[in-house]
């Protein structure tokens, strides 16, 4: 009896972790939260990441994922929702999700943006109905601890990713696998 108890408290810590995945309204954000959230996420890029306007001004486009979260306990799910900016303009709305399997344990929140320094990467991620990592394109992640820094000169990959803002805990995060689908919010 002990062993199926286990068993059920198990599965019950799983559930809740990946509730817990789900942002609050996620499902159901409007276009007017996730351009919102977007300015939010860009704002704390520039504000904490020295050289990062001039990085943004270089890109073809800016897809913005704010509010990523991230769960796992064995098995795992990424789920965010977000904008791809031309210039200051959003072209398109995306929500990205991903399921992983092998050793992982924790629950983490945190803000993707994604560089497309290459106007055909750009182009074909636009055309695409569902692109993802590692299948459709390669991403060049750029990992930034406390006060750092980017130069545009020396980053030359078509497409460069960044992660920031994390909050919770969680060994590592992989983009590998992550799928963008386009959306069309209210």
């Amino acid at each position: 009896m002990r062993k199926y108890f286990g068993i059920v408290l198990f599965v019950a810590f799983l559930s809740s972790l990946f509730f817990a995945l789900i942002p609050d309204g996620a499902c159901a954000a409007t276009k007017k939260e996730i351009n919102a959230n977007v300015n939010v996420a860009l704002q704390r890029f520039v504000a904490n990441v020295k050289g990062a306007d001039e990085f943004l001004k270089a890109s073809k486009g800016t897809l913005v994922m704010a509010r990523v979260e991230q769960a796992g306990l064995i098995l795992g799910a990424k789920y965010g929702n977000g904008a791809l900016r031309v210039g200051d303009k959003t072209v398109g709305y995306y929500n990205m999700a991903a399921g992983s399997a092998g050793l992982q344990i924790g629950v983490e929140q945190f803000n993707l943006i994604l560089c497309f320094m290459d106007e055909a990467a750009l182009k074909k991620f636009r055309a695409s109905k569902g692109w993802q990592i590692g299948l459709d394109g390669t991403v060049a992640l750029v990992t930034l601890g406390a006060g750092g820094s980017v130069d545009t000169t020396k980053l030359k990959e078509p497409i460069v990713g960044f992660i920031f803002g994390q909050q919770g805990l969680m060994a590592g995060v992989s983009l590998e696998g992550l799928k963008f689908t386009k959306t069309n919010p209210k």
